[in-house]
């Protein structure tokens, strides 16, 4: 089906409303930026119901009754409160996070196999959920001084791809957009380098169902696809926020081996559902923190696939 042609000067409106936004919040310290931003999310929670109702149902889908209804409704108001700093952030952090700066907002933990494995110059998968500030993954590595490249969905306003890609950009990100990504991310990889993606995205009708928060989620298969294919590592990582300042704890939850995958019958559906794993096990830590708004089990599975021994 052919797309719907974009109305031109509604993309470009939109472009400045969003460049003015964000020149008048850089004008503000970043923790009266953030109690903006948290503003936003309480505005957004009340006004904006399709996605008030999607993290609500996402929460009950997956708690149920075993938490209190109150419960639920401050884990999905608190979610778009998350959200609401996460944008500001993204804006602020390319002044705030310098090569001389950045420990002051980033603490990292565990790092430290994670490290050895970047220096190696071999191929490196590292991956998040939606969880925290999952923009911080490929920044954080930049400053560090190491490149590495994501794989980002292009934007449909062509106003905002440019600036949102050429703000990353500039901190020695590289992008690689998803439109014909495997090509690109398979040289990046055969190169010994670094690839970054977010893993708990809807994959649809053709994806692999697995297990996450107890339902099973239509997940890429690409992830180990391309791990499997180049011997390369999968690095699961988080970047949670302490506080509601702009301070982040940056973790490696898992890090799993080619040795690990080499000599099972699926080693595909193993690995996909074992890093799924690792993302759920850093979002039951702090449910606030993780992006309930995302249809991530809209896609339902034909039949229910067998369990995966982890």
């Amino acid at each position: 089906m052919a797309e719907k042609p974009r109305n031109k000067l509604t993309d470009l409106l939109t472009y400045l409303s969003i460049r003015t936004l964000g020149m008048c919040m850089q004008m503000l310290p970043i923790d009266a930026a953030l109690a903006v931003g948290r503003l936003l999310g309480d505005i957004t929670y009340l006004i904006y119901p399709r996605w008030k109702h999607r993290a609500l149902d996402n929460l009950r889908l997956i708690y149920g009754p075993s938490v209190p209804d109150r419960w639920i409704r401050r884990t999905a108001r608190d979610c778009l409160r998350h959200l609401g700093m996460l944008i500001i952030e993204v804006v602020y952090a390319p002044r705030l996070l310098k090569i001389n700066t950045v420990f002051r907002y980033i603490r990292l933990k565990n790092m430290a196999e994670t490290l050895h494995l970047l220096l190696q110059n071999r191929p490196v998968i590292m991956l998040s959920g939606h969880y925290g500030n999952w923009e911080l993954l490929s920044f954080v590595l930049a400053v560090m001084g190491f490149t590495s490249y994501s794989v980002a969905r292009h934007l449909p306003n062509p106003h905002l791809h440019r600036y949102v890609f050429g703000m990353r950009e500039k901190t020695g990100q590289r992008i690689i957009t998803k439109k014909g990504a495997t090509s690109a991310v398979s040289d990046v990889l055969d190169a010994g380098q670094i690839v970054c993606f977010l893993a708990d995205q809807n994959a649809g009708d053709r994806g692999l169902f697995v297990d996450f928060f107890g339902r099973p989620a239509s997940t890429f298969r690409s992830i180990a696809l391309l791990a499997r294919s180049f011997d390369a590592p999968v690095v699961v990582t988080a970047a949670t926020r302490l506080g509601d300042a702009f301070k982040y704890e940056f973790s490696v939850e898992q890090i799993i081996y080619p040795h690990q995958w080499r000599d099972r019958d699926d080693a595909v559906r193993w690995i996909t559902a074992t890093y799924t794993k690792a993302i759920e096990r850093v979002a039951r830590r702090h449910p606030e923190q993780y992006l309930w708004v995302h249809r991530r089990w809209k896609t339902r599975p034909p039949s229910t696939p067998k369990p995966i021994a982890l």
